[in-house]
């Protein structure tokens, strides 16, 4: 398959807590587990052996891998210009705020006043910015 509008992306992160990021994402903001693994230990640790939580809608070309290797964990270092753009074409629902901050998540003032124009912004339980806009894709 080309590189092109087809091709599925995958957004790896590390995290300091599987289950907190998985809060946030899955519970908070509504996404599905696609994928789950969890180094037990109880094998000699193989290349790759590691903890991780894959989270996105079903039928979307792109999904969080969030991945904690527990034998040297990556501390998360985000800046704020690393923003995951949710456009939501609508006016952001205050529910869907509430759940996220509910789930682990803090609103935050945008580094870019942009942002605070267009949307809310998030910081998850990471440190990673989550921005639900109120635009859609049509007109950024």
């Amino acid at each position: 398959m080309p590189a092109d509008a087809a091709a599925h992306i995958r957004i790896a992160r590390p995290s300091r807590d599987l289950a907190a990021a998985e809060r946030f994402w899955v519970s908070g903001l509504g996404l599905d587990v696609l994928y789950r693994h969890t180094a037990d230990g109880s094998s000699p640790r193989a290349s790759g052996d590691h903890s991780l939580l894959m989270a996105g809608w079903r039928n979307a070309a792109w999904h969080l891998e969030l991945v904690h290797d527990p034998a040297a964990p990556t501390e998360p270092r985000p800046t704020p210009e690393d923003l995951l753009v949710v456009y939501l074409g609508e006016a952001v629902p205050d529910p869907l705020v509430e759940r996220l901050e509910q789930h682990g998540g803090t609103r935050v003032p945008a580094h870019n006043p942009y942002w605070d124009t267009w949307g809310v912004t998030l910081r998850d339980p990471d440190g990673y910015l989550l921005v639900l806009s109120t635009r859609d894709w049509s007109n950024t």
